[in-house]
């Protein structure tokens, strides 16, 4: 089994910057693509942010230039850099991850509880 934990979320104003850290721990084998997402009140869970295991990057749209996902593959950790947070961008945050089970060898996606970032003046 593999769990997920978030950190980092918040209140924050217009223009503020947050960090979510997002580490894993249990039976890992290998981490491949690791994710950050969220979900506004009313409104359907979106991708933010995602990093493969070689690094390589997307965002979403309406994120991209504000936030920056990064990984630390010998920590078992991502990251999501927020800078310039808008009212929009008010949500809990979920990290997932597809990971390789250390045991079975299995691959499967690992979500976290959530955390809140609220950007409110």
């Amino acid at each position: 089994q593999v769990h997920l934990e978030e950190s980092g979320g918040g209140s924050v104003q217009p223009g503020g910057s947050l960090r979510l850290s997002c580490v894993a721990s249990g039976s890992i084998f290998i981490m491949y693509n690791m994710e950050w997402h969220r979900q506004a009140p009313g409104k359907e869970r979106e991708l933010v942010a995602a990093a493969a295991r070689d690094r390589s990057t997307n965002y979403a749209d309406s994120v991209k230039g504000r936030f920056t996902i990064s990984r630390d593959n010998a920590k078992n950790t991502i990251y999501l850099q927020m800078n310039d947070l808008k009212p929009e961008d008010t949500a809990v945050y979920y990290c997932n991850a597809d990971v390789a089970d250390s045991v079975t060898t299995r691959l499967n996606t690992y979500w976290g509880q959530g955390i809140q970032v609220t950007v409110s003046s």
